[in-house]
C-alpha cells in the first residue's frame, strides 16, 4: 500500500479484532485467482467526519470505479465538541473501534492504496492532534486533516457527475456533522474542456455549521415551527457572504441544486416512504421544490420517537435530521430552485476519484474485474 495510509495492525489493534471479523466480507470463491486480484487494484477512501465514520473499497472500472466493500457507522466524534473544544474520550473510544473494522476490511481486500481523511472535528477540537497519534498509534492509521477547501473540493469530485450536463449554474453542497460546504458550479458540463468539474468552481464557502453543532445549540428532540426558524436563520446569516458572490447561479438556464449528505438522503427516503434505505433508489433522484417542503413539512410534524422508527432515520440520527433540514431550507431560499438532485455520493468518492486519476488507471484502459 501507498504511504497515504498504512495497513500494518499494531497490538492494539487486535482488541478490536473480533468486531473486524464481524463486518468482514466473506471469503472469495475457490479458484479466485491471486494474479488477477492484484490487477484489479483496490483503492480504499475513509471519512472520518463529525457525525460519521465512512468507508469505501472500490476497484478501477473502464468510466470510473466498482465498489466491492463499504462501512458507516454513526460515532459522533465532535458530541459536546461546542462547549468543551475537546473530543470527548466516549467519542474517541466509539470512533478507535469504528476506525479499527476499517482497517481489517482494508486489509481484508488487499487494498494497495488508501487515503484516510478528518474533517470539521479534528480541525476544531484542542486535543484533535492527540487523538491522530492516537490512531496512528494503536489502530495503524494515518488520519490527514483536511482543510475546508479541499473537503469542498473532494465533495464537488465525488457527486459533480450527477449535475444536469445542460444546467449552466449547479450549486453543490454538503452537509456534515460539524460543518456545511458549499460550491457554485459555474457553465455547462457538456461544454467544459476538462473532465475534472473543479475546473468549473467559481466560489465556495465552509459554513461553520452542522447537523451535531446546530442540534446541540437549539436542541433536537422537540423542534417546533419557531425553533426550527431559529435555525434557519442562524444558517441564512452564516451563509450571506456567499450567497453575495454566487447569487447569479440560480438565474442561469437550467439551474438546479444537488445536495451530498445523510439529511438529504433521508428526506429522500421519506418522501418515497421506503420501508428500508435503498442506495439505488435514492442515488441521482430528482425532488420536485414542492416535493422537499412537503417533506420537511412532514418531519417537522413528527414526533423523536416517531423520527427513531422510522427505518430510513433511525435512533442515530432521530434527533439530527431536522437540523439538517434548517441548513438545506436556508440553501433553498438563498438559492431558489425547481429541482434539488439527491446525491448518495461524496467525499470517498472523490478521494477515489483523486487516486485513480493520479495512478493514470483510465490512461491505461483499465479492464472491469
Amino acid at each position: 500500500m501507498r504511504d497515504e495510509t498504512a495497513v500494518s495492525v499494531p497490538a492494539r489493534a487486535a482488541e478490536y479484532a473480533e468486531t473486524a471479523r464481524a463486518t468482514a466480507p466473506p471469503p472469495r470463491p475457490a479458484g479466485d485467482d491471486p494474479t488477477r486480484r492484484a490487477e484489479r487494484r483496490a483503492y480504499a477512501a475513509l471519512d472520518l467526519g463529525t457525525n460519521n465514520c465512512r468507508l469505501l473499497i472500490a476497484e478501477p472500472a473502464p468510466y470510473g470505479f466498482r465498489v466491492i466493500d463499504a462501512f458507516s457507522r454513526i460515532v459522533r466524534l465532535g458530541e459536546g465538541l461546542g462547549s468543551t473544544d475537546r473530543l470527548s474520550d466516549d467519542a474517541i473510544e466509539r470512533t478507535v473501534e469504528a476506525l479499527a473494522v476499517c482497517l481489517g476490511k482494508m486489509r481484508t481486500r488487499g487494498v494497495v492504496r488508501a487515503k484516510s481523511i478528518a474533517t470539521e472535528a479534528c480541525r476544531l477540537a484542542v486535543n484533535g492532534p492527540a487523538f491522530v497519534e492516537r490512531v496512528r498509534r494503536e489502530v495503524g492509521l494515518d488520519l490527514e486533516v483536511v482543510d475546508r477547501r479541499t473537503e469542498a473540493y473532494l465533495a464537488v469530485t465525488g457527486c459533480a457527475a450527477l449535475a444536469d450536463r445542460h444546467a449552466e449554474s449547479v450549486v453543490i453542497f454538503d452537509i456534515g456533522g460539524g460543518s456545511t460546504e458549499i460550491v457554485w458550479l459555474d457553465g455547462s458540463a457538456a461544454l467544459a474542456r476538462s473532465a475534472d468539474p473543479t475546473l468549473r468552481i467559481r466560489a465556495w464557502d465552509s459554513l461553520p455549521v452542522g447537523v451535531v453543532t446546530l442540534a446541540e445549540r437549539y436542541g433536537g428532540a422537540d423542534v417546533t415551527r419557531p425553533v426550527f426558524e431559529g435555525m434557519v436563520e442562524e444558517v441564512a446569516d452564516r451563509l450571506t457572504k456567499f450567497a453575495l458572490i454566487a447569487g447569479a447561479a440560480a438565474h442561469a438556464p437550467n439551474f438546479h441544486l444537488l445536495g451530498t449528505s445523510g439529511t438529504v438522503t433521508t428526506l429522500a427516503a421519506t418522501h418515497l416512504r421506503l420501508p428500508r434505505y435503498d442506495r439505488r433508489r435514492i442515488d441521482g433522484l430528482w425532488m420536485r421544490d414542492r416535493e422537499v417542503t412537503e417533506s420537511i413539512d412532514g418531519l417537522l410534524a413528527t414526533r423523536l420517537s416517531d423520527r427513531a422508527q422510522n427505518p430510513c432515520i433511525g435512533r442515530d440520527r432521530a434527533d439530527l435530521v431536522l437540523a439538517g433540514c434548517a441548513i438545506l431550507e436556508a440553501i433553498r431560499r438563498a438559492f431558489p430552485s425547481e429541482r434539488l438532485r439527491i446525491a448518495d455520493r461524496g467525499l470517498r468518492e472523490g478521494l477515489l476519484m483523486n487516486m485513480m486519476r493520479e495512478d493514470g488507471v483510465w490512461r491505461r484502459g483499465v479492464r472491469p474485474g
